[in-house]
C-alpha cells in the first residue's frame, strides 16, 4: 500500500521523513516532519519549483513549512527559496554573503544549465540568503524530533551543510549529504569545489552518520556508509589526497 507520501511523488525514508527526485538536474529534496515543525531540505531551481513543493507538502501533512536548510549554493538546490516566505532558512557559514555575490552566477549558471532565462532571473531577483548560519553544529526542535545541521565541508562548494536525522522506533539515522555525495554519477567538481578537502568532509559526514546510517545523496539513490567510503576513497586518489 502507498503512503501518503508516495501518492504525492514522494519517496518515503522514514517515520515523517521523505525526499523527492526533481526533473531535470535530478537533486534531492528533503522533508523532515516533527509535531511542531516541518524542516525541507533544499529547494529546487525555481520559484515554481519552490511553490510545487511547499503545496505538495502542505498537501500531505496538512501544515506548512517552517523551516528551510540549504547543503550548498548551486541554482538547483537553493534558487526555490523565495517562495518559502516566512519561513526560517539556515545554512553553512558564509553561504548569505556568497548568495548576495554571485546572485548574477547563479543565475547564469541556472540559464547554462537549461532554466528558462525568465524563470531564473526572476528566482536570482529575491534570493534568499540564510537567517541563520552554522558554524559547527546545530539543533533544530521540531517538537517531538530533533535534527542536527552540521557545517561538514568544505568539499564540493566552500559551504556545505548536512543533515542528520536521528532514528527511532529502530530505524537508522538517515543523512542528507547535498552534492558531497552522488549516486547517479561520479560527484560533480567544479571551479568552486576543494577537492583536497573533500575526503576530509566525507570523514566528517561518516562520523555523524555512522555505520548504519541511510545516507542521501544530492543526486541518485539512497546509498550506505560503504558508498560513501568508496567514493572518499575515489576522490582521494584522483586528487592525490591521502586515503583514510
Amino acid at each position: 500500500m502507498h503512503t501518503a507520501w508516495e501518492e504525492a511523488g514522494w519517496e518515503r525514508l522514514g517515520d515523517g521523513v521523505a525526499r523527492r527526485r526533481m526533473p531535470g538536474w535530478d537533486e534531492t529534496i528533503g522533508v523532515v516532519a516533527g509535531s511542531a515543525g516541518v524542516l525541507i531540505i533544499d529547494t529546487g531551481a525555481t520559484l515554481r519549483d519552490g511553490a510545487d513543493l511547499r503545496r505538495s507538502i502542505r498537501g500531505v501533512l496538512g501544515r506548512d513549512v517552517t523551516h528551510v536548510a540549504l547543503t550548498h549554493p548551486h541554482f538547483d538546490h537553493v534558487m526555490g527559496t523565495a517562495a518559502f516566505s516566512g519561513v526560517q532558512v539556515f545554512g553553512a557559514a558564509g553561504l548569505d554573503e556568497l548568495l548576495r555575490r554571485e546572485q548574477d552566477g547563479l543565475r547564469r549558471d541556472a540559464v547554462g544549465h537549461g532554466v528558462d532565462p525568465v524563470a531564473a532571473a526572476e528566482a536570482a531577483d529575491i534570493l534568499v540568503s540564510p537567517h541563520h548560519l552554522v558554524h559547527g553544529e546545530l539543533t533544530l526542535d521540531l517538537g517531538d524530533r530533533q535534527v542536527l545541521l552540521a557545517n561538514v565541508g568544505p568539499g564540493h562548494t566552500a559551504h556545505d551543510l548536512a543533515v542528520l536525522v536521528p532514528g527511532r522506533h529502530g530505524s537508522p539515522e538517515i543523512v542528507f549529504c547535498g552534492d558531497l555525495v552522488e549516486e547517479s554519477g561520479a560527484p560533480s567538481v567544479g571551479p568552486d569545489a576543494l577537492p583536497h578537502q573533500w575526503p576530509a568532509a566525507l570523514d566528517r559526514l561518516l562520523a555523524l552518520g555512522g555505520e548504519d546510517a541511510r545516507y542521501v545523496p544530492g543526486h541518485g539513490a539512497v546509498v550506505d556508509a560503504r558508498f560513501v567510503r568508496d567514493q572518499r576513497a575515489a576522490l582521494a586518489a584522483r586528487f592525490g589526497t591521502a586515503p583514510g
